[in-house]
């Protein structure tokens, strides 16, 4: 697709969405749509899962730089694409490059998980690792186009890259007509922009919910302040929607079409990401999870059906391992405690039996004996519990006390 005028690359029409959907056919998968029948009680109204952990590549981002790369004119295909990402876009770029006959190169910074590189190459890209922080990373990606003439793809400031996204909204509409509700996670903008033109575009009673990580968060004050806004040290574990700065093009049309942007706490990714594994059967990244995430911190806040978008699954199994650890924790399922015993025979095999008793299970034991702060006859035990949710960690504290032990956290 081709833009004339500046103004004219601020807006996305529903023509463009549908035309993205026709250039999309045979290279996006559509995706399944799954119903949650543990969501759905907790809501009140049926909730269902948009199963974009599922396309070609693990997330939607092949739509949109499917689209932005075949729209190129032929010279600029010829000069070749470079793009910058930790990841999911990453990987859309050079699965798009290679379906479409382009060179690409994309940078990554140097603690990128294995995984995701070895995919991005195996994609077909050239990669180039640089940079520590993907800001970094963005700035070389850039000097390499300015030096050799590469389109630079960007991850979601480009309104090709919007109405490829906005497909997602084309299908939800299709296999769920009577939806009222759409959440959908945020970072630049450029997936849940491209969803409100498509769906405000025929649906407006529809409503479009936005989310975003509590420590990455540029969308509220953004659209208080009325453009787009920067924000310091963005934190959060959802790399996919950690971003500092809404994209210029979606900026505009978020705060034109949808509705609400909600923020959720690390706490309740862990738990809808588990949630996913457990309950839906699903791999799910923590920025995918996040509208599930949403529905978990407020579920009276949404007008059902809802359809939950679950935006990508590629997670590094390290991080991932981490995030189940935290999310059972966060639900009550994993209690680590600290305490002091006597330093005698036997001192932990009756520990140990305290516990059966109560019914833990036992995932890790780690002692320590020269701390200043201990007693000469004491030794600090620190355990890694498993545990049936939080009135059994109550228990469990009550169990512990009670058997005559000193918890210290």
């Amino acid at each position: 697709m081709n833009y004339s005028t500046a103004d004219s690359l601020l807006k996305v029409t529903l023509d463009d969405v549908r035309g993205a959907q026709k250039m999309l056919t045979g290279v996006a998968r559509t995706t399944a749509m799954e119903g949650s029948r543990y969501l759905s009680q907790l809501v009140g109204a049926p909730v269902h899962l948009k199963c974009e952990n599922l396309q070609r590549t693990g997330s939607f981002k092949l739509r949109g730089a499917y689209v932005r790369i075949a729209g190129l004119l032929p010279e600029e295909r010829a000069a070749g694409v470079v793009a910058a990402s930790a990841g999911n876009h990453a990987q859309g770029v050079a699965l798009a490059s290679s379906l479409l006959g382009v060179r690409s190169t994309v940078f990554m910074p140097t603690g990128a998980p294995l995984p995701k590189v070895a995919a991005t190459r195996d994609y077909g890209a050239e990669v180039r690792l640089h940079g520590q922080v993907v800001d970094e990373t963005l700035a070389a990606a850039q000097e390499y186009a300015a030096e050799t003439g590469a389109v630079f793809i960007h991850p979601f400031d480009h309104p090709d890259i919007i109405a490829g996204q906005g497909t997602v909204g084309l299908e939800i509409l299709e296999q769920c007509p009577e939806v009222r509700t759409i959440v959908v996670g945020i970072g630049g903008g450029g997936l849940a922009a491209g969803i409100a033109v498509a769906v405000k575009a025929l649906r407006p009673d529809v409503r479009i919910v936005g989310v975003q990580a509590a420590g990455a968060a540029a969308y509220p004050p953004s659209l208080a302040a009325g453009r787009p806004l920067s924000i310091d040290n963005p934190a959060t574990m959802a790399d996919g929607i950690k971003v500092g700065r809404p994209g210029d093009v979606p900026f505009r049309i978020v705060a034109e079409l949808v509705d609400e942007v909600r923020t959720v706490s690390e706490s309740h990714l862990s738990s809808a990401l588990l949630l996913c594994l457990e309950r839906a059967k699903l791999v799910v990244e923590p920025a995918g999870a996040s509208p599930v995430a949403a529905l978990l911190s407020e579920p009276g806040a949404f007008e059902g059906p809802v359809v939950a978008l679950l935006s990508g699954g590629n997670v590094d199994p390290l991080l991932m391992q981490r995030i189940l650890r935290h999310g059972m924790a966060a639900s009550g399922r994993y209690l680590a405690v600290t305490l002091r015993l006597t330093d005698r025979p036997g001192a932990l095999a009756t520990l140990l039996g305290v516990l059966s008793v109560a019914d833990a299970n036992v995932l890790d034991v780690s002692h320590v004996r020269t701390d200043p702060r201990l007693g000469l006859t004491e030794v600090e035990v620190e355990l890694h519990l498993e545990t049936k949710g939080p009135e059994h960690c109550a228990e469990l504290g009550r169990a512990l006390r009670e058997a005559g032990y000193r918890v210290i956290d």
